[in-house]
Order: C-alpha cells, then sequence, then structure tokens
C-alpha cells in the first residue's frame, strides 16, 4: 500500500491526459490525468513487477470543446 500525497501541477495533469488520449484512444478528465501523473511517478519508485492501480475518476467528454483536447 502507498500511502503519500503526490503533487501534480495542472499543466502536468493537462498534458498526461492528452497523452492517454494520443497513446491510448482514451479521452480522460484532468482529474484522471493527474492521477494517471502520480500512477506513474510511483511506478518509476517501485521494484520490477510490482503493480500500480489509478482510480480515473472522470472522462474527457465534458472537455472536447476546451483548450484540453484541441491539439489532438
Amino acid at each position: 500500500m502507498y500511502d503519500k500525497v503526490l503533487s501534480i501541477s495542472g499543466d502536468e495533469a493537462m498534458e498526461t491526459a492528452r497523452e492517454v488520449g494520443r497513446k491510448e484512444g482514451i479521452l480522460v478528465g484532468i482529474s484522471s490525468g493527474a492521477a494517471i501523473a502520480a500512477a506513474l511517478k510511483v511506478a518509476k519508485e517501485l521494484r520490477k513487477g510490482k503493480k500500480v492501480l489509478a482510480v480515473v475518476p472522470d472522462n474527457g467528454e465534458r472537455y472536447l470543446s476546451t483548450a484540453l483536447y484541441q491539439e489532438i
């Protein structure tokens, strides 16, 4: 169990959300981008073979007409 608070900037959350959209074809929201960015940071600290689970709390549907997905 990982018990630590990680700070993720708004810019990092948005860039991670865009990257997930580009690479995985999954449109997620800003909160989800933050959760995934934090999970990726945790994964880098763990030993090989360990798993990380991130709860993705929103989708990108409501962000389609915003700056979040203008570049995709």
